[in-house]
């Protein structure tokens, strides 16, 4: 029996959420069965998370200390714009939302003979889109290169052509990868998806260390290929363990298939979107010089740093007992399992957004300023990286938003919000590129995407009648207190943090330990501030780590108001 199964083997009772008489909402029955298996995956996925990004910023840095913000890394940037779109339109799209709720649904009901069907014909037709697409781009690198980077000369322009000819193997060992995570995902099997991209990140890290000085830029690119049949192979044993049954199938009548068919056109046309418009800031960004296309990737995987520990951890692990929820009905769970995942989100990303907002630049120069890095390269990456932060929190909402959508297999709502937001976007960036260089990108984004997450929850709104209880409102003040609270810290120490940095080296140890001692005070001031405020969420955790002491201490910290 699937791990699916057994989590939604019994039905709860149905109607409002119960009440306590202190008037306190307890969790439904579906929730409280659940939660088990949902901390435990989102423990899972949640290490592997800050693991993968952890090393993600490790190559960041890598790749800052042997290319700064040079013409290599700004080709190399521009060079994956089409593979991320091959990538992301077809093999993501379809294994992600389109494929999860019919899969899934095959298998709650217990036909797993149907499940397989369907992902031997998704995965078939989805391998001819992607290695026909992937030629036709080969053949066409040139022209499409002058779509991506009209600014970057002639040299630059090879450079960026012949590594897109590289890269373009990528989607399609990436695309089997991202095909098996959404199978192992379907049936909550979280594991080895989760630590695929870590393979990924190693191997570029591996070209990045030990291949650069012979090969240059190329090294990295070849790496990112290896990287990518391995995000594949580490997941071959789950696919074997989980029984699959893999058939090549062209058959149009797969029962299913329709429907996901149905699903991902309309995903096609949001995921295609949201590439084509970093497409377009990326030439935005190109004509105003070449050193503008890194700086704000640099800028927006710092960004994706809190962003994926976060958000995507948050919402991978939701999505397949959400879409499982709302196929059986279950409403009121389906709410209150949203509700119960929005709260520790934003408890934790409104203190990231103040915190990256205001300590970019201490942040890049501890992580990137050396080497090719240097100190003009870490100003022109805080520039974007401030407003990149002031979208944070939309960032994460949308992330979660999205996916609250396909799990109602409902892929018009958000692809119509995102073609309208990214619309906005074109907008703002033609108008604030003039103005503000690269800030005003960053800029345009952070504001298209909160009016994305905005308009997102109107919409659910209608849809569920309902999306947070009546003491949302009063705990998120409570939140953005602590945060003000943690922000007048960090302003006050700010001065003394950056003598430090101007004062010692890089990597020297006791800056590091300087710099470790500051944001621990930070995390402290935000927690001391919560506890005062007496926030849920971190009483919960102070109550089940006091819980576990011995007997004495028990007693003592419930005599000190910590249980």
């Amino acid at each position: 029996m699937s791990q699916a199964l057994q989590i939604f083997g019994h039905k709860p009772k149905s109607g409002p959420l119960p009440t306590e008489e202190s008037g306190q909402k307890t969790q439904p029955p579906f929730v409280r069965k659940a939660s088990s298996a949902l901390a435990r995956n989102a423990v899972i996925v949640g290490v592997a998370y800050i693991l993968s990004r952890l090393l993600g910023l490790a190559r960041e840095v890598i790749l800052a200390n042997q290319f700064g913000t040079g013409s290599d890394i700004s080709a190399y940037v521009s060079a994956f714009r089409i593979p991320d779109l091959l990538f992301l339109v077809i093999m993501a799209g379809a294994f992600g939302a389109a494929f999860i709720p019919v899969f899934g649904q095959f298998l709650t009901e217990g036909d797993d003979e149907k499940a397989w069907k369907l992902a031997s014909a998704v995965l078939s037709w989805c391998a001819i889109a992607v290695l026909v697409l992937c030629v036709l781009c080969f053949i066409f690198a040139r022209p499409l290169m002058w779509l991506v980077s009209p600014g970057f000369d002639d040299e630059t322009t090879d450079t960026a052509v012949n590594l897109m000819r590289v890269l373009l193997l990528s989607p399609v060992f990436l695309g089997l990868g991202i095909a098996s995570k959404g199978i192992l995902e379907a049936q909550n099997m979280f594991t080895l998806s989760a630590l695929a991209p870590l393979i990924y990140n190693v191997a570029v890290i591996v070209g990045a260390v030990w291949f650069v000085d012979d090969f240059g830029i190329y090294a990295v690119a070849w790496a990112v290929i290896a990287g990518a049949v391995g995000h594949f192979a580490v997941q071959i044993p789950g696919l074997i363990r989980s029984g699959i049954k893999f058939l090549p199938s062209l058959d149009p009548h797969v029962e299913g298939l329709r429907t996901v068919w149905r699903l991902l056109a309309v995903r096609v046309i949001g995921l295609a979107a949201f590439q084509i418009n970093f497409v377009a800031v990326n030439a935005f960004a190109s004509r105003g010089d070449e050193s503008f296309v890194a700086a704000l990737n640099y800028a927006y995987q710092l960004l994706m740093l809190p962003h994926g520990v976060l958000a995507m951890s948050a919402s991978t692990v939701i999505f397949p007992t959400l879409a499982s929820l709302h196929s059986q009905g279950k409403h009121d769970d389906f709410r209150a399992l949203f509700e119960r995942t929005l709260r520790p989100l934003l408890f934790l990303m409104i203190p990231a957004s103040a915190g990256l907002l205001l300590l970019g630049e201490p942040i890049i120069r501890l992580l990137l300023q050396r080497g090719e890095f240097d100190s003009a390269d870490t100003s022109l990456v805080n520039e974007p990286l401030v407003w990149f932060a002031v979208g944070l929190v939309g960032y994460g909402l949308t992330e979660i938003l999205t996916r609250i959508f396909y799990a109602m297999q409902d892929t018009r709502t958000p692809v119509i919000t995102t073609v309208l937001t990214i619309l906005l976007n074109l907008f703002l960036c033609s108008i604030f590129v003039s103005r503000l260089d690269l800030s005003g990108l960053a800029l345009a984004l952070s504001i298209t995407t909160a009016s994305e997450a905005v308009i997102m929850m109107l919409f659910l709104r209608k849809r569920t009648g309902r999306i947070v209880g009546g003491d949302f409102w009063p705990w998120l003040s409570r939140v953005l207190g602590a945060t003000l609270g943690m922000g007048v810290v960090i302003l006050i120490s700010l001065p003394w943090l950056n003598r430090a940095q101007n004062n010692l080296s890089g990597m020297d140890p006791l800056l590091i330990g300087i710099v470790i001692y500051a944001f621990g005070l930070y995390i402290v001031s935000f927690l001391a501030f919560a506890w005062i405020l007496r926030i849920p969420e971190l009483q919960l955790i102070a109550g089940k780590l006091t819980n576990r002491l011995p007997g004495p201490l028990r007693r003592m910290a419930g005599r000190l108001g910590l249980a």
